[in-house]
């Protein structure tokens, strides 16, 4: 691929903007929540503005790996982000630190248990579907963003 190719998804889309705040509560799986949070929903083009609490554990890819490394807390979540629409499970990665303040973080793999709370808004555009399709020069399925037709 052309590193100077400017990949015609950053072309803007304008939308009316919904959000969506909500609290996970001890014991809770983050990630399953809020898929299925946006899944009920029929949310189109959900995705992560801002995530606080903490978690007791946490399953993360690390970058550029095929393994996926299991971390027992408690952790702060310092930092989510990413899609919740396109795909089986959206596209999530996460920061944590633990009790020395070391910062961890990864793709999402699940197993995010909440240990005092999550707060989350949760952002949706209306009229824009995001969907997910191979990319052979990444060998991963890569966010499509589209607009949506409406009648």
């Amino acid at each position: 691929m052309d590193p100077t190719h400017c990949d015609n998804q950053a072309t803007p889309i304008s939308c009316n903007l919904q959000c969506y705040a909500l609290r996970l509560k001890p014991g809770q799986e983050l990630k399953s929540h809020l898929v299925e949070f946006v899944q009920e929903r029929s949310l189109t083009s959900a995705f992560v503005l801002t995530c606080v609490g903490s978690v007791t554990k946490a399953r993360l890819r690390m970058a550029n790996a095929d393994y996926i490394k299991v971390f027992d807390g408690p952790f702060e979540i310092v930092s989510l982000v990413g899609t919740l629409s396109g795909g089986k499970s959206g596209h999530l990665h996460i920061s944590l630190s633990d009790k020395d303040g070391h910062v961890i973080g990864g793709h999402v793999m699940g197993d995010l248990f909440i240990h005092s709370t999550a707060e989350i808004v949760i952002g949706s555009c209306s009229g824009v579907r995001f969907t997910r399709e191979f990319d052979p020069d990444t060998d991963y399925d890569e966010l499509v963003v589209s607009k949506t037709v409406t009648s």
